[in-house]
């Protein structure tokens, strides 16, 4: 079986091709034009993840919001059952950058942070 995976490492956007057997091994990985296409295509295969970005609702502030991502890539059939936390998610003002929202979001031991400052 063929796949196909366009690499998002950089802006060249690879069209990376990977063979794989019955099993769903890698047999053949071909169109990447450096190391890391191949180490992608890998990681899409055995582990997919991705980061998370959204916002949640901000108390005591004169916005309504404040932006938020996980620290670190979550597995990829995670992403629902976080989106679900994070729309139930609700903090107080003042918030930094940094700042932790809340942490081992829907179970993945990586937590969600600010990534702005809601100081009023």
């Amino acid at each position: 079986m063929k796949k196909n995976f366009t690499c998002i490492n950089c802006p060249l956007g690879c069209s990376v091709d990977v063979t794989l057997n019955d099993k769903g091994e890698i047999l053949d990985i071909t169109g990447n034009t450096c190391p890391l296409g191949e180490k992608y295509v890998r990681n899409e295969i055995k582990d997919p993840r991705r980061m998370v970005t959204s916002t949640v609702r901000l108390i005591g502030s004169e916005h309504y919001s404040v932006p938020v991502k996980t620290r670190d890539a979550i597995p990829k059939n995670k992403i629902f059952e976080c989106m679900k936390e994070i729309n139930q998610i609700q903090v107080t003002a003042p918030v930094k950058v940094g700042d932790v929202v809340k942490e081992n979001i829907a179970g993945t031991d990586i937590d969600l942070v600010a990534t702005a400052n809601r100081l009023n």
